[in-house]
């Protein structure tokens, strides 16, 4: 059975059984805060519960190392959306220890696309126009420093609303502890 096939029979029966009815709320985070992470599989359940969050708390927003690497890009424009729309008045960035990001090895990557089918052609072509892969595919060396770089371009975007608290935390994959990197009420 395909993981495709196992995702709808489990589906039909959590419909079927009304186990959805335990997760009902609004579109509307009940703690008004936005939590931008890591994609990391360690911290699908783990953060959550390291902090206090359960369904409906939050609008929680995750990629690869929680970072925003583009100012105007998706991660921002769901904070602002957020912000503007769907009621959060707070932002918290949460990276983590043993990170992914941090050992991500551009060259190894581009390598690994070329392996699995991407053309040389395609490569060129990109890098032809101007993409640098190897910038885009950048990680970064120090978790914290990374959360504390996410934290000042949320807080100094021009269209983030005035007097919104920014933090920054890095929590431990494996226990769940936090640490506060940047109180964003003192900012």
């Amino acid at each position: 059975m395909s993981h495709v096939s196992e995702i709808m029979e489990h589906n039909r029966t959590f419909v079927e059984e009304k186990e959805y009815e335990a997760y009902r709320t609004s579109k509307f985070p009940d703690k008004k805060t936005i939590v931008i992470t890591c994609m990391d599989t360690r911290l699908v359940e783990l953060l959550p519960k390291a902090m206090n969050f359960k369904n409906g708390d939050v609008k929680l927003i995750k990629n690869a190392g929680g970072i925003i690497s583009q100012p105007f890009g998706s991660v921002m424009r769901s904070v602002l959306v957020a912000l503007y729309e769907l009621n959060a008045d707070e932002v918290i960035v949460v990276g983590h220890h043993e990170c992914g990001m941090a050992s991500l090895n551009a060259d190894h990557m581009i390598k690994e696309m070329i392996d699995r089918g991407v053309s040389e052609q395609v490569m060129s072509t990109l890098e032809n126009s101007g993409i640098k892969l190897t910038k885009w595919l950048r990680g970064f060396d120090n978790v914290t420093a990374a959360v504390e770089h996410t934290v000042s371009v949320i807080k100094n975007h021009p269209l983030l609303p005035p007097n919104i608290p920014v933090h920054g935390m890095v929590i431990d994959p494996t226990t769940g502890a936090l640490d506060l990197v940047v109180e964003g009420y003192d900012k």
